[in-house]
């Protein structure tokens, strides 16, 4: 009863503390598709994406029912950093659905427009205000400026958050200046015409209250995002370009999606073997430092994560790392006598580095290696079946014949010719006695293409696709209907596997050479296929632009097979390993070819697009699909 109750009073009591409005509430993942447009449309960076911000703390007055609750002084807010636009999961600010969704329209292009401004400061003549206040009311006016129609919908924002914001006369010392700072800049924008827009746009007054007002200082301003320029973009990633040493799985789980503010700092506890002393005031509290194990990140630890959330800054410093732990990363290398045989190695290849805008020489090494087949591979039943089917489809490809046009007499009128033929004939620039080329005829014309396929053989593909396949399973499948069917069309192929351990460990697998015939060897090597390690793709797709390169077919298909993300032990994650994946794709399209992506990642939309062009790639929603969708693709692309 005692329990009962007291669950009781818990609810009831955080119920009347709630200032939000839950029937109202609007979902950030029902909308984060035409948030991410329009903050495109606006101004934002491709490379930045759409996430998720965690809660913090703010210094805002709590009314009497939140200090009963224990509550209330904690919000998540709108912030920009280095990589993402980070809004609140859920906006229940409103009383209404359409005021709440009008509110991440709002934030999705103030966020376009404070990066615009914060990225252009540089080469801009005006200043741009450093203070939270002027920053968000510069950013303000550029919108309004840049979309006059959006007035209306600033206007009915403004004046509801306006309504429950607290009384500045009500607030003591610097909390009631900072509140009515505030609110005087927002009871100021109300006031905006075109002519008053314009002249924010002039360079700001400095404000009086010292220091300046920040996001923290009052309670959350609902239409404001924060900039968060310093903030660590990538927990462990080292910024000044050189390799880091890790201690684990470079992939944890990810448990939730929520953008966390990060600062680097330094383990300065020494440890002295053989000695051991005990200081209370070294005991380190959550708040203060978390130390990140990285072999263990996969474990489930709800006390982390919790704690993680309480928290308004995680503190991110290197593991300590020591000699053994980089002997434990070499030995996941296996020996040489135990490895698969190297066909040729020391092939030095570039590598992107966004951060200095220059392509650093001869930066990864590859080795092309060949797997040991110990025994031959024994293709299910059903799967021949499959593979059967698949290759008397592109079969039907190689006798097709094609239309060709621009003939005085043929099968059939082509009927775009005749309307261009109108069209000069009416205007005067043909001749009325010309003989009109608008006919059109089949011919059979030979094909030239050439295709390679890259299939990402990282650790992630160990994880399971179905209840009784793992992701490996689903890939070789893939690949052993992919080299049926292209055996089938006749035109030459070539399957490449990749996996990497940092930069001078790229390993490239041989499956199939273009100057081998499809048969029980490369078959056999297909089926011996296993995980690796990590995922280094753009040394990979730069191997394969040479490869495919050097074939002297008008047609060049680059395909590349993945389960995620480029990542690898060393700098090579978050954006580092994107921008170089892509310098990688545009060098393949300079090179003549066609890259195309087929993924079975459910987060590719927010990366792909920027890699591959919203045309380049195609997600494969359910992986015991890829069998057949790989061919698909291959089918459509060659056709």
């Amino acid at each position: 009863m005692e329990e009962w109750i007291g669950q009781w009073w818990h609810r009831a009591v955080t119920r009347l503390a709630d200032r939000n409005h839950p029937a109202a509430a609007v979902q950030l993942k029902d909308v984060s598709a035409q948030l991410a447009v329009l903050f495109r449309a606006l101004g934002g960076l491709p490379q930045w994406r759409l996430a998720s911000s965690a809660e913090r703390q703010h210094k805002g007055p709590r009314g009497w029912a939140q200090r009963l609750a224990g509550g209330g002084d904690r919000a998540a807010m709108p912030v920009l950093d280095a990589e993402t636009l980070a809004l609140p999961p859920v906006l229940a600010v409103f009383e209404t659905s359409e005021l709440n969704r009008e509110l991440y329209l709002w934030l999705a292009g103030q966020g376009a427009q404070r990066l615009h401004l914060a990225t252009t400061a540089a080469d801009d003549e005006v200043p741009v205000p450093q203070d939270w206040i002027g920053a968000n009311l510069r950013a303000s006016a550029a919108l309004l400026t840049q979309l006059p129609g959006w007035r209306s919908r600033y206007r009915r924002l403004v004046e509801q958050h306006l309504r429950q914001r607290p009384n500045p006369a009500r607030l003591r010392g610097r909390a009631a200046a900072a509140e009515q700072a505030v609110q005087h800049a927002l009871w100021q924008s109300l006031q905006w015409t075109t002519s008053m827009v314009e002249a924010l746009r002039a360079p700001p007054t400095r404000s009086t209250l010292e220091p300046p007002v920040q996001c923290d200082d009052v309670l959350p301003v609902c239409l404001w995002v924060d900039l968060m320029s310093g903030q660590v973009p990538m927990p462990g990633a080292n910024r000044d370009g050189q390799d880091r040493e890790a201690t684990g799985d470079d992939q944890p789980k990810q448990t939730d999606a929520k953008r966390r503010r990060a600062k680097q700092t330094s383990d300065s506890h020494e440890r002295h073997g053989l000695m051991m002393f005990f200081r209370a005031e070294s005991l380190l509290s959550w708040a203060e430092f978390v130390r990140v194990n990285r072999q263990t990140d996969d474990d489930p630890n709800d006390t982390a994560q919790q704690a993680a959330n309480d928290m308004d800054t995680l503190s991110v410093a290197p593991g300590g790392q020591t000699l053994a732990s980089r002997v434990r990363f070499d030995l996941d290398l296996p020996s040489a006598s135990a490895d698969d045989t190297v066909i040729a190695e020391g092939i030095r290849l570039p590598e992107w580095d966004h951060r200095r805008a220059r392509l650093l020489p001869d930066h990864c090494c590859v080795q092309l290696l060949q797997h040991k087949v110990s025994e031959p591979w024994t293709v299910p039943a059903p799967l021949r079946v499959t593979a059967s089917r698949m290759r008397r489809r592109l079969e039907s490809l190689r006798a097709l014949p094609r239309w060709q046009g621009g003939f005085t007499s043929g099968e059939r009128l082509d009927v775009d010719a005749w309307v261009r033929y109108r069209c000069e004939q009416l205007g005067g620039e043909a001749g009325s006695q010309a003989e009109p080329r608008v006919y059109a005829r089949t011919q059979r014309s030979e094909r030239s293409l050439a295709t390679l396929l890259l299939a990402d053989l990282s650790l992630s593909t160990d994880a399971w696709a179905t209840p009784d396949a793992r992701v490996i399973d689903v890939i070789r499948d893939s690949l052993y209907v992919f080299g049926q069917a292209m055996d089938g069309l006749g035109d030459p192929f070539e399957i490449l596997g990749f996996s990497s351990v940092r930069r001078e460990h790229v390993r490239v697998h041989a499956l199939k050479r273009f100057d081998e015939r499809w048969g029980e060897a490369t078959r056999d090597r297909v089926g011996a296929i296993k995980p690796g390690y990590y995922t280094r793709m753009g040394a990979a797709i730069r191997y394969a632009t040479q490869a495919l390169s050097a074939r002297t077919e008008k047609q060049r298909l680059l395909l590349i097979l993945t389960d995620g993300k480029p990542n690898d032990l060393d700098h090579y994650e978050g954006r580092f390993g994107l921008e170089d994946t892509r310098h990688a794709v545009q060098a393949a399209r300079a090179a003549g070819l066609h890259p195309f992506c087929i993924t079975i990642d459910e987060q590719a939309a927010d990366y792909l697009p920027y890699l591959f062009g919203s045309q380049g790639y195609v997600l494969v929603h359910r992986p015991q699909e890829l069998v057949r969708q790989l061919t698909q693709v291959v089918a459509t692309l060659s056709a």
